[in-house]
């Protein structure tokens, strides 16, 4: 039964509906693992590539092309790797109930910032302030 009524494609969780209900965490649940299982299957066709693409070069400019192309994919997985782990983790907050709600001050986190970025840990305020005093420590 939960698997068929929390399955719809056109659902979008609405400010009117009780925040973080079971159809609201399903919703960003499937949103988490479908944006983690894109990240993986796109790690896996550039580890394909990259062993595919190893190839002997005699042009030095067009090597050092490839080399920086595969500099910067390398990069870009790095960055989905951690990513990743953000995904996970914002699984974990699903399972523990603490999904959705700022990590600083307790409130809940918009829908829309949740539905822009589902991994989001703190609110748009909360965030700012972070950043700002990041920004402030930063520049010591």
């Amino acid at each position: 039964m939960k698997a068929e009524s929390f399955h719809s494609t056109d659902y979008t969780p609405a400010e009117d509906e009780p925040f973080m209900n079971e159809r609201q965490l399903e919703y960003f649940r499937n949103a988490l693992l479908r944006w983690k299982s894109e990240i993986l299957e796109d790690s896996r066709d550039t580890i394909e590539g990259l062993q595919d693409g190893t190839r002997n070069i005699p042009d030095v400019a067009d090597r050092a092309s490839e080399e920086t192309d595969r500099a910067l994919e390398l990069r870009t997985r790095d960055r989905q790797r951690k990513l990743v782990a953000k995904i996970d983790a914002a699984l974990r907050r699903i399972d523990d109930g603490e999904y959705g709600y700022c990590e600083m001050t307790g409130e809940p986190i918009s829908l829309k910032r949740l539905i822009a970025r589902p991994i989001a840990t703190m609110t748009l305020e909360a965030q700012e302030r972070h950043e700002r005093r990041e920004k402030v420590h930063r520049d010591d």
